[in-house]
């Protein structure tokens, strides 16, 4: 995904947005071109802010500035769209059922070989530049594939691995994965105020902003290793869109209870209900549409989000989706419709990585995202190889990991990029709080401190801990847009106040 500057041409029309284009080979990251779009809040997109609000990312092809866009990759399909026009409609489709191919291939068991021969050459050529890489290690399905084929290609790497909450239970496989392949393995333990005060250190320097549930997970890491000499990231995301999400009951009832229905901000309160994230979660479910609900994460609701910017505009945020109801609606199963879901959240989710590492001025390598890899995960792959009747997910996956290894507890429950939002809503509230109120003398979300203010006793509840996470990451970064900028600093860092 390097990115290169569209330039608009010389006319007297309005000039079209600046158009970010995102490639696959993701080791040359350059922003500059955002240099050159005016500063201050009035060239900020405010439907996008809605967009991390809602969803914890900006719907692509948007972005936080109101003319800068980003384009993804080229249609797998073969078409082509116009630069002017941006979206991931041909994408999404391409990846449906009924574009993919299901050739004659040889066994099982040479179909595994196979993948593992791209694999391992999509992690040389994407690590070329990288003399002390470290590979981001979470210890699922997707990253056990990678440190096997890294151990064999790249076996100077350093595995790290995030321990962000209690309930995780990867960190024991992965530990012993990369010591079973020879490979050095070091573990880094979530501090939420350590992370939170990394990621205001290098808040100025990120280039655009998402509001990902990993994206302060991504900086606490990025940034150890980068204090350990590490010189590139190796990232495991990207095989969601080529595998799919098989739909388990819980997606059923979900898509029986989204009804986008609004529900009073009181009913949260109730001594019964604010205590329970499981009920809080539920009940927000209710106010949601389906298809949003795929997107992971407890975030505003419309009202809320209304009442934070101060004007109704979620609803501008929630048809950004129309784009991509083409695509929705001929998805012929729930699991082909979190397959489409996992296809938009990813294309936005590669910001908490390319943001950081340009940040940092890290180089960051995809090799799931490398072209040769992904033309044939997308066209020559058997379905049942992807999903198994039965739902089983990565069929492929679990038999490349099953030739080195058996047994492992991988499989058992997601986690090891989780964020202790409670703890950072603890240590850091009086920040967030001063930001909400620095913010709302800027103009921006003039909601924020009264929402802070009136959810003060209930952040030991992580469903309004994540909302609060969603402003700790959403409010530093507008206020360093300022001009002149106004960032107020406190906890750890140096404090700091340009006004």
């Amino acid at each position: 995904m390097a990115v290169e500057t569209v330039a608009p041409p010389v006319s007297m029309e309005p000039s079209p947005p600046l158009a970010l284009r995102a490639r696959n080979d993701t080791r040359d990251i350059d922003f500059s071109a955002l240099d050159a779009l005016p500063k201050g809040s009035m060239e900020l997109d405010p439907v996008s802010i809605a967009d991390l609000l809602r969803n914890a990312f900006v719907y692509p092809p948007h972005s936080v500035y109101r003319h800068a866009k980003l384009v993804l990759p080229g249609d797998p399909s073969g078409s082509k769209r116009q630069d002017e026009d941006p979206v991931l409609h041909a994408t999404l489709a391409s990846w449906a059922a009924s574009f993919r191919q299901t050739p004659s291939l040889p066994g099982s068991q040479a179909l595994v070989e196979h993948y593992h021969q791209l694999l391992c050459a999509a992690v040389e050529r994407t690590t070329a530049s990288m003399q002390r890489p470290w590979f981001l290690q979470s210890g699922g399905k997707d990253s056990t594939s990678m440190a096997i084929a890294t151990s064999e290609v790249r076996p100077d790497v350093t595995c790290i691995t995030y321990l962000g909450g209690r309930e995780e239970n990867e960190l024991a496989s992965a530990k012993w994965v990369a010591h079973q392949l020879g490979l050095c393995h070091e573990t880094l333990v979530c501090n939420p105020g350590r992370a939170y005060d990394r990621y205001l250190a290098c808040v100025p320097q990120m280039p655009l902003l998402t509001a990902d549930f990993a994206m302060l997970s991504y900086v606490d890491l990025v940034t150890e290793i980068r204090a350990n000499d590490g010189d590139g990231v190796i990232d495991a995301l990207g095989s969601d869109v080529y595998f799919g999400m098989p739909a388990r009951w819980r997606h059923l009832v979900i898509r029986v209870l989204a009804q986008r229905f609004p529900l009073p901000t009181v009913l949260f309160k109730l001594w019964g209900i604010r205590h329970s994230f499981h009920l809080c979660y539920a009940l927000s479910i209710l106010q949601m549409s389906a298809f949003e609900r795929f997107y992971p994460g407890s975030r505003f609701s419309d009202q809320e989000v209304d009442a934070l910017v101060g004007e109704p505009i979620a609803a501008q945020s929630r048809q950004r989706l129309n784009v991509f109801l083409p695509a929705i609606h001929a998805a012929g199963s729930i699991a082909e419709r979190r397959r489409l879901a996992a296809a938009i959240v990813e294309a936005a989710s590669f910001g908490k990585g390319l943001y950081t590492a340009n940040a940092l001025q890290l180089p960051l390598a995809y090799p799931y995202c490398d072209a040769r890899l992904a033309e044939w995960l997308m066209h020559d792959v058997p379905d049942d190889q992807l999903v198994a009747p039965d739902g089983t997910s990565k069929v492929l996956v679990r038999k490349h990991i099953a030739r080195s290894f058996e047994n492992l507890p991988y499989v058992k429950k997601k986690g090891c990029f989780r964020f202790d939002v409670c703890g950072l809503a603890r240590l850091r509230f009086d920040c967030v709080r001063q930001f909400a109120l620095d913010a709302k003398t800027q103009g921006f979300l003039p909601g924020a401190a009264a929402w802070l203010d009136a959810h003060r006793m209930h952040l030991g509840n992580k469903y309004f801990a994540s909302k609060f996470y969603l402003l700790a990451v959403v409010l530093p970064w507008l206020l360093s847009r300022t001009q002149p900028p106004v960032l107020h600093v406190t906890h750890g860092l140096q404090r700091e106040r340009r006004v």
